[in-house]
């Protein structure tokens, strides 16, 4: 990014807000080590923050800037990732300590254990997660790597923290015994597109924290082909935003992450539907809880 204040979220229209009069904190996380087919979301963080400054504050319903969005500095990234993980979550921490939504953009799909991390280790209670994606990640290892992208969700649920999938359609046997194992409600891509469901029904038991988590490819490569591991068959647009309402009108939403993004040179309309997308999920959060907290 050449303009060092355009990683600011949005700053071509607001200040950045202070971190304790702010209800979202933008957490950019550069990192990727892991991926496995196509690279480049190492880049996703500055391309979105960049192409957030061409975003209307009004965002077609409310102006969910109004309730103050920081954006903390870009998280470091070193060689030892189970330190960048540590990195994330006291990042993470700051927010939910400051009384914000953390707002994590990736990097690849391994940063929301740095996340959910932040979230336990601040001590916030229960909270389940919420994931859209293409893959169910429930891996033990990948290629031998426990922190790879294919595995952040055996680490989430072997936490203990309650796992609902929206949209897989690319899953090995492996990560169907890790569903049976861990009791993961899975909707997939076949139910939910083919039915064209806009709304999910969580089970009774889930917790009433939740944290979102977006894998772009769990989105029609059609809509997000910037992204390593892209599979037909994924999720529209309005069904997006449909099923993350869905959940934050039965739950409180806790935070939210948006991953995998790898921007493609010349084609700055994908980073823009990214940075609108995360402007679109605070939109929803402002309205269902006008406070924002």
């Amino acid at each position: 990014m050449n303009d060092p204040e355009a990683t600011v979220f949005l700053g071509s229209e607001i200040a950045n807000a202070p971190p304790d009069r702010a209800a979202f904190h933008v957490i950019p996380v550069p990192f990727e080590r892991s991926t496995s087919y196509g690279g480049g979301t190492a880049a996703g963080p500055d391309a979105i923050l960049e192409a957030s400054w061409q975003l209307e504050t009004w965002d077609g319903e409310s102006n969910p800037s109004l309730l103050g969005i920081h954006t903390q500095p870009a998280v470091s990234i070193g060689n030892d990732v189970e330190a960048v993980m540590d990195a994330i979550a006291a990042a993470t921490a700051r927010a939910v300590v400051a009384g914000a939504l953390p707002v994590a953009i990736g990097g690849e799909h391994t940063v929301t254990w740095g996340v959910a991390k932040g979230l336990l280790q601040s001590d916030i209670g229960p909270f389940g997660v919420v994931q859209i994606d293409a893959h169910a990640d429930l891996r033990d290892r990948y290629e031998g790597n426990p922190y790879s992208h294919a595995s952040v969700m055996r680490r989430v649920v072997e936490a203990g923290i309650p796992l609902v999938q929206l949209g897989v359609r690319a899953c090995c046997e492996e990560e169907l015994q890790a569903r049976r194992d861990f009791s993961v409600l899975a909707l997939d891509a076949r139910e939910l597109v083919v039915g064209n469901r806009m709304a999910v029904e969580l089970p009774t038991d889930f917790p009433e924290q939740v944290f979102f988590t977006v894998d772009v490819d769990g989105l029609d490569p059609s809509v997000f082909p910037s992204t390593g591991t892209p599979v037909p068959g994924g999720l529209g647009w309005y069904q997006t935003l449909a099923l993350f309402e869905s959940v934050a009108r039965q739950r409180h939403i806790i935070g939210f992450d948006v991953m995998e993004f790898a921007p493609i040179p010349g084609f700055h309309a994908y980073q823009f539907a990214a940075a609108q997308l995360i402007y679109k999920f605070m939109g929803i959060c402002q309205r269902i809880r006008p406070s924002g907290r």
